[in-house]
C-alpha cells in the first residue's frame, strides 16, 4: 500500500512540475509584458522584393513596422494571411487572416479582416510602414504568430471599389513577397 501511495504521489508531483514547466515555456517570450515578433519577407517568383516586419504587442494593441525594398513606386497591399505555409511560395499562405468572417476593408474600418493592414507606400524602391492596431494580436486565441505577412503588386482598394475581388482581397493583385511571423527576442522600433 505504501508503495502505491509513493508512486501516486510521485506522479502528482511530476505532473505539477510539467504544468509549471509548460507555463514558464508559454510565458518565456514575454519581456516586461511585451511580446515581440518578426517576419522576414522573401521574394516570390523572382520579384526581387525583400523586407522585414517587426511587431510589438502589449496584449491590447500591436505596433507593426515594416521596411520593404524592391517594390515599384506607389501603393501596394499589405496583409496578414491565414497560413504560415510557404511550401509553394506566397500562394500557399492562403487568404487574408479573417477569423471573424468579415468583409475586406481598411485598417481603420469597423468591417475588415484582422489581416487587413491597408497599403505600404514605396518611393524610390523603398517602403516604410508603421501602424498601431487593436485587432492584430501576438497572443491568445486569435494570435497571428505562425501566420504570414504578404506584400502585393497592386494597391489595395480597401473594399471600396466595384471590382469583384474588392470585398475579399481589395483587388491587390499578385503576391510579391511573404514571410512567416515568428516570436522574437526584444528589439527597438526605428
Amino acid at each position: 500500500m505504501y508503495l502505491i501511495f509513493v508512486l501516486v504521489l510521485t506522479k502528482i508531483i511530476a505532473h505539477q512540475g510539467c504544468q509549471h514547466e509548460q507555463h514558464n515555456h508559454k510565458e518565456e517570450y514575454k519581456i516586461n509584458n511585451l511580446i515581440y515578433a518578426v517576419a522576414i519577407l522573401q521574394p516570390d517568383n523572382g520579384s526581387g522584393v525583400n523586407g522585414i516586419v517587426k511587431m510589438i504587442s502589449d496584449g491590447y494593441t500591436t505596433t507593426i513596422q515594416a521596411k520593404i525594398t524592391g517594390l515599384s513606386d506607389g501603393l501596394h497591399g499589405f496583409h496578414i494571411h491565414e497560413f504560415g505555409n510557404l511550401i509553394k511560395g506566397c500562394i500557399s499562405a492562403g487568404p487574408h487572416y479573417n477569423p471573424h468572417e468579415k468583409l475586406h476593408g481598411g485598417p481603420n474600418d469597423q468591417e475588415r479582416h484582422v489581416g487587413d493592414l491597408g497599403n505600404v507606400y514605396s518611393e524610390n524602391g523603398i517602403a516604410n510602414f508603421k501602424i498601431t492596431d487593436n485587432l492584430v494580436k501576438l497572443n491568445g486565441q486569435y494570435s497571428v504568430i505562425g501566420r504570414s505577412m504578404v506584400v502585393h503588386a497592386n494597391e489595395d482598394d480597401l473594399g471600396k471599389s466595384d471590382h469583384p475581388d474588392s470585398k475579399s482581397t481589395g483587388n491587390a493583385g499578385a503576391r510579391l513577397a511573404c514571410g512567416v511571423i515568428g516570436i522574437s527576442g526584444p528589439f527597438e522600433l526605428d
